[in-house]
């Protein structure tokens, strides 16, 4: 049989032609690889609303995603040599800072939707000194901005780490590793050569968790189809899903309540509660830590309850089998749907509600007694600390 030969400069054209493939086919790869798993952000970044496309809907009040900050940049181990210098001193430069991770706070969020997107955010290391005392250059710092009542924890220890409240803020979450010292820096009278330099300090890594517990005046809490979705749309310019089903209301739902000479306050309405909660029951606990912050929880049942002694009871117990805490917020209770009550009914439901929390009978519909609601509100988020 007969060999089949190639002339010497075709088989190197084929040989680079195939190189230059695999090369490319490589770089491909790698690139998928990093997109898909968030390794590598473009640097200065900021990670906020704008970075991803939004979904309608979704709110997202808790993140876990893996944090990197930068390693610092290794100090230079040189010596001054040039034509007119033979023999010069030591002159190596100090390396960089490696790259922060901050937490930025933006009362234009609401949500953590769009660090869903960001599972590892990884941050800049810092450049080595070079020759002629020249300093590395620093990592570009990472900054996340999060909705106003975040909170980070690192997930092994449980730890708070950070906590944002106001608009601007900033927080230095984790920080990057220091820059190394060069040579230069070692020089002394009786060591005038010195043969070492820094390596840089390491950066902070970890898996980290984001929570998000919504600020507000106060919280709305009631079972199911209590109308706190309704009164939430009356009081506020907030337009929640109202419909005549439990469970309408899935996730927390802001308004902002406008009060005399153009004051206002905050009120969250939070997804029902039901007896079994704690034990996972309905939407279980999930979104009672947004009322933590909160100074004053409104109770809401209905007046067609069958008991609304025990009403109030359950939704006690509920909230203190998750904080025992939060008893010792300020309670109000406001019997919803109270127009379809005439004065003998209420004196009987008036009997059966603890007499040491506030009551009143309102009608998101006919809009009776939500003037007297607003004003109880506002003078339990007023009164004075010493009356507390």
């Amino acid at each position: 049989m007969e060999e089949t030969s190639f002339p010497k400069g075709g088989m190197i054209g084929l040989v680079t032609v195939v190189t230059s493939a695999l090369r490319v086919l490589l770089h491909r790869i790698q690139l998928r690889t990093v997109l898909a798993s968030n390794l590598l952000l473009p640097l200065p970044f900021i990670i906020n609303s704008t970075t991803v496309v939004s979904e309608r809907n979704n709110f997202i009040d808790y993140i876990r995603i893996f944090c990197h900050s930068g390693h610092g940049g290794a100090g230079a181990r040189h010596f001054m040599r040039n034509k007119l210098t033979a023999k010069g001193g030591p002159d190596g430069g100090d390396g960089g800072r490696g790259a922060h991770i901050i937490l930025k706070g933006n009362a234009n969020l609401w949500t953590l939707l769009h660090l869903r997107y960001y599972k590892n955010v990884i941050a800049e290391d810092g450049e080595s000194g070079g020759k002629n005392n020249c300093t590395g250059r620093e990592g570009h710092d990472i900054v996340i901005e999060v909705p106003l009542g975040t909170i980070a924890r690192d997930e092994e220890t449980g730890e708070i780490e950070a906590e944002i409240l106001e608009d601007g803020q900033e927080i230095v979450w984790l920080r990057g590793g220091r820059g190394g010292l060069g040579n230069a820096n070692f020089a002394t009278p009786t060591n005038q050569v010195p043969e070492h330099a820094q390596p840089g300090e390491p950066g902070v890594e970890g898996w980290k968790n984001l929570e998000l517990k919504v600020l507000a005046d106060v919280g709305l809490v009631g079972f199911p189809n209590a109308g706190k979705s309704t009164l939430l749309s009356v009081i506020t310019a907030a337009k929640p899903k109202i419909a005549n089903y439990a469970f309408t209301t899935l996730v927390p739902q802001l308004g902002m309540v406008a009060y005399r000479n153009d004051q206002s306050f905050c009120i969250a309405d939070l997804p029902g509660i039901i007896e079994g909660a704690s034990e996972g029951k309905g939407l279980g606990h999930r979104f009672l830590r947004h009322i933590e912050r909160n100074s004053c929880l409104l109770f809401l049942i209905p007046a067609d309850s069958n008991d609304h002694k025990k009403e109030f009871a359950i939704l006690r117990s509920e909230l203190a089998q998750y904080n025992p805490e939060m008893l010792q917020k300020d309670f109000i209770i406001a019997i919803s749907k109270s127009d379809m009550l005439d004065d003998e009914l209420k004196q009987a439901i008036t009997a059966e509600l603890p007499p040491n929390v506030p009551h009143l009978f309102i009608s998101s519909v006919t809009e009776m007694g939500l003037t007297a609601l607003k004003d109880q509100l506002w003078q339990i988020l007023n009164k004075p600390a010493s009356a507390e």
